[in-house]
Parts: C-alpha cells; structure tokens; sequence
C-alpha cells in the first residue's frame, strides 16, 4: 500500500494516478473538509481530465483519510513556502509530514518525498528527524513535474527524477512510478534530484525575466518587441519567450529563490532575474497609469483586470500576477481595481465581479492579465474599451501592450 501524505494540487492527481494504475492508495490530508469532500465523490479543484481520474482511482479502491497509515511506502506532497526575506526555503511543512510517517511506520519503509526543495534541504532538516527517531528509513526525493492546466498528460507523459541513498531502493521507486509514467525515469542520487528540479524552474524564470527586461527596454524607446521578438526566433539558435504582466504559481515564481537564499553571493543573475519578474506588476500598473492619462480616464473605478489565476484555463491563483498587482496598489492606499476571472467562484478580492457582462458595463478601460480561451472567444464584447494587452492575445485595433 502507498500512503501519499497531501492532497493539493501535486498530491491529489499522483494519488488518483497510481489508484488508478493497480497500486493501492490511500490518500491523507490534514484538512477534514477536504477529505470529506473527496470521500463524497468530488474534486477539490478544477483541472482537465481531473473528473475521469477520480472516477478511475476510486474503481481502483483509493481511500481518504485524516489518519497517516501504517504500511512500507509513503509519498509525502506538502507545499514548501520560503522566507520572504532569507529567500529560503521553509521545509516545516516536509518535517511535520515526515515526523508523523515516522510515528506510524515501521522500520525498512521508503519515505518519498515529491515536494520541491532546495538542494541539501534533505541533509539539512529531513535526515536529523529519521536519526532522531531510531528507525531506519529509506529515504528517496522524487520531485514532481506538473503543471496546473495539463497535470495529467504531463504525469503520464514527462520525465522524472527519482533521486535515493541506495540504487536498489531507487529502481524500486521507479517501477512504482513506471506503472503509470511513460516517460524516461532517471535513478540519481537525491542531492542531485534536489538541484534538478530547483533548475529546471530557475532556467525557465531567467528566461522570462529577459524576456519582461526586453520589454521594458523597447518600452522605453517606443519599439515592438513582439517584432523584434518574432524576427530574432527566426534565428535557428534563439528561442526568445513572451514577456507577460508578471510569474505566477508555486514553481517558476518560488524555487529560483530557494538558489538565492543558499547561495546569494553566487546566484547573481538568478537574483536580479527574480527582480524582474517580481517587479513585473508594478510596471504594468504603471503601464495602466500611463494609458489613462492618454485616454482621459481620471476614475481608477473605471478600470478594470482580466484575470485572477496566475495562468491561463487554470482556478490556480498561487502568486498570481494579479495579486501581486492589487497588492502593489494596496502598499499606495489606493482603492483596488475591478477584477473579473470566469473560473473563480468565490470571492478573493474586494470589487470582484462574476458576471462578464456586468464587468465590462462597469468599466471604461480592461486590462488582460490572463489570457483565458472565454476571453479570447469575446473581442466583440471588449470593442470600445481601452484596452491593455498584456499577452500580445487581442484581435482589436488600437490596443495597448505592456
């Protein structure tokens, strides 16, 4: 039996994809409406191909549960914050778990831990709790690599990691995960199954910083740089990505730091690329000031965000660019903008709408965040508006980018 210990945006969709492969699952959450909601036969969050899963899983016996269990494989899938000012990562969350395995587990069980960390965070704060405990534990970090908007093709589809102590333990890990995963599965030590992960997100943040930077550059000049950008990617060499309101989610705007925090007089351009990125939001606030004052527009109540999740066709708002956005305008005492996302129900912020149509009555000037397929299927609706494009997306005449 396999416990996996979280069951969020990374845990849940494992735990249904190895019920639902032959493995007997049996999932546990510290949150008790949580599990009850699964145990009443529904998700807890949207994501395509979720629903099929679940129904799947539950055919293939998964359970849920508050209660860690006993039984020789666990798969531990808590978030992992980090300091806002250190910029390191906070494993409280992979302790508690790992402690509460260890309370239940006998001796000769495999801990696996999926959630993202920064290297040395197992030697650091994991190893010390299993020495503490007397028990001897094989202890494997096989990091997760989904992505809210496609998790399930991607969790049978891409590569993985599955870094552990002991070669044999790991092969073993491997064939768990290979009941499912089609792609390549790579055995490795776990310092290097750390760093990996940590990388591959810090790869892509510094890309996406230059791109942001390069905007802002051509902004200043008055040039397109989604023209530019067009024409050096015909470069067979150059792979120049989109510049965007901001970085999102819990990976690309969240592990790079982890690479700061350890190592801040070495991780120089990751530091600034993070700068960039983070500083995003504000500029494109500045950006909405700059257009207003063009069009007249002198009522901030008139303008309104596209947008809450952090990227498209998601209900993901993990470090939303919009969020950060308001924030920003919160810090200057100013009253927030109207905000409308199609895939939020509840409300999170203050003036959120949840009618499209009464939004857009709302508001003089929209400004697109995300770049939702509702959003993309209604440029009529948006004719009129100022508009500010902040994903190059908007088929109208005399919009504004960032």
């Amino acid at each position: 039996m396999i416990n996996v210990i979280g069951l969020g945006y990374i845990g849940l969709p494992t735990a249904l994809m190895l019920a639902s492969h032959g493995q007997e699952v049996v999932g546990t959450d510290y949150n008790p409406e949580l599990v009850a909601t699964l145990n009443a036969g529904k998700t807890t969050f949207k994501e395509e191909g979720l629903d099929d899963l679940f129904a799947a899983a539950v055919k293939g016996g998964i359970r849920f549960t508050t209660e860690y269990q006993q039984t020789d494989m666990y798969i531990v899938s808590v978030p992992t914050p980090y300091d806002k000012f250190s910029k390191k990562v906070d494993p409280c969350y992979v302790v508690a778990a790992v402690k509460q395995v260890l309370s239940v587990c006998p001796d000769g069980a495999t801990v696996v831990v999926e959630s993202t960390i920064s290297p040395g965070t197992i030697d650091k704060s994991v190893r010390p709790v299993i020495a503490e405990s007397g028990k001897q534990i094989n202890l494997v970090h096989a990091p997760e690599r989904i992505i809210p908007g496609n998790m399930v093709y991607e969790l049978l589809h891409n590569n993985r990691t599955i870094g552990a102590d002991d070669k044999s333990v790991g092969e073993k890990v491997k064939a768990c995960y290979a009941s499912f995963c089609q792609g390549e599965i790579v055995v490795t030590d776990i310092r290097t199954a750390e760093m990996t992960k940590v990388v591959e997100n810090t790869f892509r943040a510094v890309n996406i910083a230059f791109a942001n930077e390069l905007a802002r550059i051509c902004r200043h000049d008055n040039m397109d740089v989604y023209e530019i950008i067009r024409i050096c990617n015909m470069h067979p060499r150059v792979n120049i990505l989109q510049p965007g309101p901001g970085v999102g989610g819990h990976c690309i705007s969240v592990d790079p730091w982890f690479l700061v925090g350890d190592y801040p007089s070495l991780a120089k351009v990751i530091d600034e690329s993070m700068k960039t990125n983070d500083g995003q939001p504000a500029f494109v606030l500045n950006r909405i000031h700059e257009i207003m004052k063009e069009n007249g527009i002198t009522d901030t109540r008139r303008v309104g965000l596209y947008g809450l999740t952090y990227k498209e066709n998601v209900d993901d708002v993990r470090e939303s660019p919009t969020l950060q956005l308001l924030e920003c305008q919160e810090r200057h005492l100013a009253e927030p903008l109207k905000v409308y996302d199609p895939l939020i129900e509840k409300d999170l912020v203050k003036n959120q709408y949840h009618d499209f149509d009464a939004f857009l009555a709302d508001v003089d000037m929209v400004v697109i965040m995300v770049k939702h397929d509702q959003v993309k299927g209604s440029w009529d609706k948006l004719k009129g508006k100022v508009i500010l494009d902040c994903h190059n997306i908007c088929l109208l005449e005399g919009v504004y980018h960032i």
